[in-house]
This record gives structure tokens, sequence and C-alpha cells, in this order.
């Protein structure tokens, strides 16, 4: 596809000896036809579009350069670029390319046509155990895809995954994410969702998307994320102290809270593997071979 193969980094492209012909590469905002607006962030806004030399249907994410720099995350802007734009998995949103002009910065995305999965969450309160143990599975597979490329996403949750036209889920948002060999310190991600590890600040690796993958997998199941208080001090204790309680309602099966329950470890060295996990009772018996939900 044309958006995949001709996007040029103009970083590259300024020092090319091929000068002006490779100059005509570069995307502008009059490669695309706008159409609606699709969702909104802290720094911009995401509209369907049409790649007109192609036609293919993609989402232009539209970020301020103003907002980024008074946030200062310009350089986490450039990792999520780099990082997604290198990634190839069916459950994780394709970055084509990227261009720029004076005021704002133009990411080329992947168009899932199913839109938010925590939309999608609130709309239904909670999932059955076929769907929650299929976008289970799914996720697995794409962190262990990402761990492989020894890139950690940190920042797993509903806000951060789509939906595709054919029920496919998709993380996209790598914000957060860091490509690492080692293990890190920084404080991310979002506090119903970080690990003990992050919470108390010591050292933390990959086992973090281990955690999150837990929460996740508990808030699709009840509706809510299992350490949630009114209190962010409350929130911090009950992580701390991995202070899991299962509620009587919704129904939940024994092997969901069993595989919960392996995840959701303080130390992370002894959370359930995301290989291991996948061959758990629970997503064997419920997860959709084909990674695709159809309701």
């Amino acid at each position: 596809m044309a958006i995949a193969t001709e996007t040029q980094p103009q970083q590259q492209q300024k020092g090319s000896s091929e000068g002006a012909a490779v100059d005509e590469q570069r995307w502008t905002l009059n490669d695309f036809d706008i159409g609606k607006p699709l969702g909104r962030g802290k720094f911009g806004h995401v509209y369907l579009s049409r790649e007109k030399r192609s036609n293919h249907i993609v989402a232009l994410k539209v970020l301020f350069k103003t907002q980024l720099k008074q946030s200062q995350v310009e350089h986490q802007l450039r990792r999520e670029v780099e990082i997604q734009s290198h990634l190839r998995h069916p459950n994780i949103l394709r970055l084509y390319g990227y261009f720029y002009d004076q005021k704002r910065v133009y990411l080329i995305l992947e168009y899932a046509a199913k839109g938010e999965l925590y939309k999608e969450l609130q709309k239904c309160k909670y999932f059955s155990e076929r769907r929650a143990a299929t976008y289970v599975a799914s996720l697995a597979r794409a962190l262990i895809y990402c761990h492989g490329k020894h890139v950690i996403h940190r920042d797993i949750k509903p806000e951060n995954l789509l939906v595709g036209a054919q029920g496919e889920l998709k993380i996209a948002d790598f914000g957060w994410s860091v490509h690492t060999f080692n293990r890190r310190h920084t404080m991310c991600g979002t506090l119903d969702y970080l690990p003990p590890e992050m919470v108390e600040s010591v050292e933390h690796d990959a086992n973090v998307d281990i955690w999150s993958l837990g929460i996740l997998c508990y808030e699709f199941l009840y509706g809510v994320p299992p350490f949630e208080a009114k209190e962010h001090s409350d929130t911090y204790r009950r992580i701390v102290q991995v202070d899991l309680k299962f509620p009587s309602r919704p129904v939940v099966s024994s092997a969901a809270k069993d595989l919960i329950t392996q995840m959701l470890v303080k130390d992370s060295s002894q959370r359930l593997p995301l290989k291991k996990l996948l061959e758990h009772p629970w997503i064997v018996q419920n997860a959709e071979p084909s990674g695709v939900y159809r309701g």
C-alpha cells in the first residue's frame, strides 16, 4: 500500500542526495480528503480521511505543536512514532507515516472501523467471559510480539484500545511505551492500572504489562478496575497490598478468577507469563481461536 511505503521521515530527507526529488514525496494535507471527526484527545483531533492517490481510508491524527510544547511531550511523541511505525501485528494499530507543517503534526493511522473499546464497555457495563477471553488472548499475543522486540507498552487500558472492522482488538496508543533492554524506574501510565513496582517507584520490566492485562481482564468481567477507590491514596494502598476482591455480581467463573489472581501478583517475576496465559484453561475454553469476537 502506498501509505506504508512512501512516507519518508522528514529529518532523514533533508540530508538526502536526491534533494528535491525526495522532497516531492513528502505528505501534505492536500494529499488527503478529510472527513468526519472520529475523536479528540488532549493535544488535538482524529479525522476519518482518504489518501487521494490510493483511495485508502485512514485515520488522520492532528496534533498541535504549541500544546505538545506546553506539556513538554515532544520527546514522548517522537518515541511513540518511532516505536509504533515499526510494529506489524494484527492486534496493533498501524502507523503508516507522519508529516507536519508550521503549527501541526499529522499521524497517518490505520482506521479502526468499530471505534473505541472504552465506549463499548461503558455501553455493555461488562463483557461476557467469551468476549473477555478473546480480547485478553489477542492482547497477550500482541504483547508477546512487543516484548520480543524489546518494547514495553506500560499503559494497557480500555481507552487505548480500538476495535477493527472484523471485531478484532487493536492497541492504539504507544505514548507511554518504551524501547528498552534494561529495567526502568519511570512512573507512568494510569493510576488504576499501575503495578506495585511503579507505585513504589522501584525498577520495572516487561512484566508491568502482565499486571495491566490482569487489571484489564478484571475490568472486562466486572465493569470496574479491581483497586478503584475514592481517594488516590487508597488506590495506591490497595495496589501495593494487592487487595483483590471479587464481587458476587456479576457472576464470574472460578477459572477466570484463577487467571486474574495469577496475573495480579506483587512479585513481578511470579506473574503468569503471557505464553502460559494462552494455555490457561479459561482462555482455551472461552477465547475465539480466530482472535475475533463477533457477538
